[in-house]
């Protein structure tokens, strides 16, 4: 339990630091709709989801209330829907029909975001999860709160290259059947290497083959804490720096703790992990990056970012481990260049590029987030940038991703719009160097040795 101290500072933390739960995430097993028929597939979904998430909201906004905290997002997670739908899917639009399912289920109980139209292809792609994939740009474009993704590699498997080429070109659709909404679809959908079976933020959340029926997970935020909090560490060594930040995260992670279990309590659901990420919005002072500067950068992306952000997400990780008793989704810190204030003015600037933000990607919890780059992006390119990041993770056994967004018809000087959480963000110059010859190679990139500790 908080005692009055801990009340204390969480009062301060919230009106003041800009302290709040990023999400309750909800997580639904969908592997019991599974049936020949595609229709009644879709009805299997709407059902369960409506029946086991009617109260999800209610009871977030309750706590709200209850408590004072700011829940910013109440969300759900489903099966990997190509294993759910492999049975009954003969077509793309087969997989279509159960994304307006998801669609209009999650309307139904009032959530912000459902993630799981996803598929896991690591080592290869069935027939299924071909058509899944291909069904992206009309899925994305048709539905509203639906997210995405698909693992294309793992430390275990290496990488399905055929499905990291196919991507590029699915991206580029998913971008042009959005274009009058700055090619908003890219924003609901990642692909990973690695991927978390319980994330609980997108758009790469979905609800892992390994979990239960159903699991309440939490991911906190506070980079705004975290960044006053180092007001007091000017001029100070890295042993004080570091205590600091340790410290602040265990104060940020007590409070996702407490939601959490008063969230799993009063819905009886089981709780399951605490994602402690660093999570920043696009308002003044809820930005890691300038986190990053008050740790002595003069902006994000000079010398020194890369090392300053490993030893950041290392003290969050230390500092929220001991606050909780399941820590687990991608928990340390989220570099997303649109909802990051000081990331976005840093790339406006062109201090930050996608190459420092790639070796940055090295150290921190996701990988290339919400990037927006020109719209006249090669597939082949696009394609490019994924199996770099899916390398990354693949041969350092950590999560990446990418969620990148070719913006149809703008190009580098122009801006997209994608609206509250989502932000905004300058257009990034890409390297138009050719990778077509490499990427459309076929096959996959073998595990590394160090994969077969077993």
């Amino acid at each position: 339990m908080l005692n009055i101290m801990e009340v204390h500072e969480t009062n301060q933390m919230i009106e003041q630091e800009k302290l709040d739960v990023r999400t309750i995430t909800m997580g639904i097993s969908l592997l019991d709709c599974a049936d020949a028929d595609v229709d009644v597939v879709a009805d299997n979904i709407y059902r369960k989801i409506t029946t086991y998430a009617k109260d999800l909201v209610a009871t977030g906004e309750a706590i709200e209330r209850d408590y004072g905290i700011p829940i910013v997002n109440k969300r759900i997670t489903v099966t990997p829907i190509s294993l759910v739908g492999a049975s009954a899917c003969k077509s793309s639009e087969d997989f279509v029909k159960l994304a307006h399912a998801l669609d209009r289920a999650a309307k139904q109980v009032g959530v912000d975001l459902i993630g799981g139209y996803s598929a896991l292809v690591s080592k290869s792609m069935t027939p299924a999860e071909e058509m899944l994939i291909r069904s992206l740009p009309q899925a994305l474009s048709e539905t509203d709160i639906v997210c995405s993704s698909v693992n294309v590699g793992s430390t275990k498997t290496g990488i399905d290259m055929n499905a990291v080429e196919l991507l590029g070109h699915i991206i580029k659709d998913i971008a042009y059947n959005t274009r009058d909404n700055d090619s908003y679809g890219c924003v609901k959908f990642v692909a990973f290497c690695n991927a978390p079976d319980d994330n609980p933020f997108m758009a790469g959340g979905f609800h892992g083959v390994t979990e239960g029926d159903a699991v309440i997970n939490v991911g906190v935020s506070g980079p705004g804490v975290v960044s006053r909090a180092l007001d007091e560490t000017k001029g100070r060594d890295f042993e004080f720096l570091c205590e600091t930040i340790k410290r602040t995260a265990f104060k940020i992670t007590r409070v996702g703790q407490l939601v959490a279990q008063e969230a799993s309590r009063r819905l009886g659901i089981p709780f399951g992990i605490i994602d402690l990420s660093l999570a920043p919005t696009p308002a003044v002072g809820d930005s890691v990056g300038e986190v990053l500067e008050k740790i002595g950068l003069e902006q994000v992306g000079a010398p020194g970012t890369t090392a300053a952000l490993a030893m950041l997400n290392d003290q969050v990780k230390k500092g929220g481990i001991m606050a909780s008793s399941y820590v687990g989704g991608l928990s340390g810190a989220f570099i997303p260049v649109s909802e990051d204030k000081n990331m976005i003015d840093a790339a406006g600037a062109g201090c930050l590029t996608i190459e420092k933000l790639e070796a940055m990607t090295c150290v921190c919890s996701v990988g290339l987030d919400m990037i927006a780059i020109p719209g006249d992006t090669t597939a082949a390119t696009i394609s490019g940038i994924i199996a770099d990041e899916a390398a990354i993770g693949m041969v350092n056994q950590k999560t990446t991703a990418v969620r990148i967004i070719p913006v149809y018809g703008k190009g580098v000087g122009d801006s997209a719009e994608f609206g509250g959480l989502m932000g905004y963000a300058p257009i990034m110059p890409v390297n138009q160097t050719s990778c077509e010859a490499f990427v459309t190679r076929g096959g996959r990139i073998p595990a590394p040795i160090h994969s077969f500790k077993n």
